[in-house]
C-alpha cells in the first residue's frame, strides 16, 4: 500500500474537522474556513445557537454546501441551539424546543448533514429526572418519527458536562434515555470529551478511554457512536464545567485522543474540534489530532 493510499484509510476511519462559522454563507464562509484549517468532516450552525430565531437558509447555499461536501468527502453535521431542554418545567421552553430541533432536522437533512447533535437537558423545576425524561420522550419521539427519508439525518444526543440537574452526563446515563425513545434507528450519540471527562469519566487515567468506550456501548447497543467531539479541558475530571481547551493543553492530554483514535469502537467515526481561539489555533488542533491519528 502506498503512503497516499495508507493515509486515505486513516482519513476514512477517522475523519478530522472542526465546527466552522457560517457567518456569509454555509459555503461561501463554511467550506473555505474548513478547507483553510484542513478539516475532512465539519459542523456548521443553522440557526442562531443561543436564541430561538431560526432561518430558512440561502437554497443557493445549501446546493452549493451539499455538492462541495460531497465531492471533497466531508461529512458534515448540524449542531442544534443551546437553548433546547426537552426535560423543562416550562411549557414555553418545552414547545420551542420541539419547533427549534424540528428545523434543526429539517434544515440538516436540505444541506446533507449525517446527523443532528442536541444536549441531553436538564430537569429543571426541581422534578423527578423520570419525570423530565418521560416528558423528553412525549416531545422527541414525534421527531424522530419524522425522519422517514433515506437522506434524513440521525439525532445525536450529547451527554452534558454534568451541571445542575443534568438528564445524561455519565454514559451508564445514556441506557435510559434510549429506552425512553425506543431505541430509535436515527438515534445515536455524539460523544464530547470534555464534557463526560468533566462528569467523571477520567480519560486520562490508565484504561479511562477503554472503560468509558465499553460503558457506552453497554447502554446503548452498538453501531449508535457517530461523532466525537474532540475538545481538551480547562479543568480536572469530575469538575462538572464545561470549559473547553484546545487539544494537549488541558487535563485530558494527547494520549487518551491517540487511543480514541485507535480503538475499534471508534472506526468510522468522525471527530470535530470546538476549541478555542481563531482559525490558526483550529488549524493546529486538526493538525495535532492527524498526527496522533497517523501515528506520526
Amino acid at each position: 500500500m502506498t503512503t497516499s493510499e495508507t493515509q486515505q484509510k486513516r482519513r476514512l476511519r477517522n475523519p478530522i474537522g472542526g465546527h466552522v462559522p457560517v457567518a456569509g454563507g454555509l459555503a461561501a464562509t463554511g467550506i473555505s474556513y474548513a478547507a483553510d484549517i484542513g478539516a475532512e468532516a465539519l459542523q456548521v450552525f443553522v440557526a442562531n445557537p443561543r436564541g430561538w430565531a431560526t432561518s430558512t437558509g440561502n437554497p443557493d447555499q445549501d446546493a452549493e454546501f451539499r455538492t462541495v461536501c460531497a465531492e471533497r468527502g466531508l461529512p458534515a453535521y448540524v449542531h442544534a441551539p443551546y437553548l433546547i431542554n426537552f426535560g423543562s418545567h416550562t411549557e414555553e421552553t418545552a414547545t420551542k424546543s420541539v419547533l427549534s430541533l424540528r428545523h434543526s432536522l429539517r434544515r440538516g437533512r436540505a444541506i446533507g448533514a449525517l446527523g443532528v447533535v442536541v444536549h441531553t437537558g436538564a430537569a429543571t423545576g426541581g422534578r423527578p429526572p423520570s419525570v423530565a425524561l418521560a416528558q423528553a420522550r412525549e416531545l422527541m419521539m414525534p421527531l424522530l418519527e419524522e425522519l422517514t427519508h433515506d437522506d434524513d439525518p440521525w439525532l445525536l444526543l450529547e451527554p452534558t458536562a454534568g451541571q445542575g440537574a443534568s438528564l445524561c452526563s455519565q454514559v451508564h446515563e445514556l441506557g435510559p434515555y434510549f429506552e425512553a425513545l425506543e431505541h430509535h434507528p436515527k438515534l445515536g450519540v455524539c460523544l464530547d470529551t470534555c464534557h463526560v471527562f468533566a462528569a467523571g469519566h477520567d480519560l486520562a487515567a490508565p484504561g479511562g478511554v477503554e472503560r468509558t468506550l465499553r460503558e457506552l456501548v453497554a447502554a446503548t447497543g452498538p453501531g449508535r457512536l457517530r461523532l466525537i467531539h474532540a475538545n481538551d479541558s480547562k479543568d480536572v475530571a469530575g469538575a462538572h464545567k464545561d470549559r473547553h481547551a484546545n487539544i494537549g493543553g488541558g487535563h485530558i492530554g494527547t494520549e487518551p485522543f491517540a487511543e480514541l483514535l485507535a480503538h475499534p469502537l471508534t472506526a468510522g467515526v468522525p471527530l470535530v474540534i470546538e476549541t478555542p481561539g481563531r482559525k490558526e489555533g483550529h488549524a493546529a488542533d486538526v493538525a495535532m489530532l492527524k498526527k496522533l491519528r497517523d501515528g506520526c
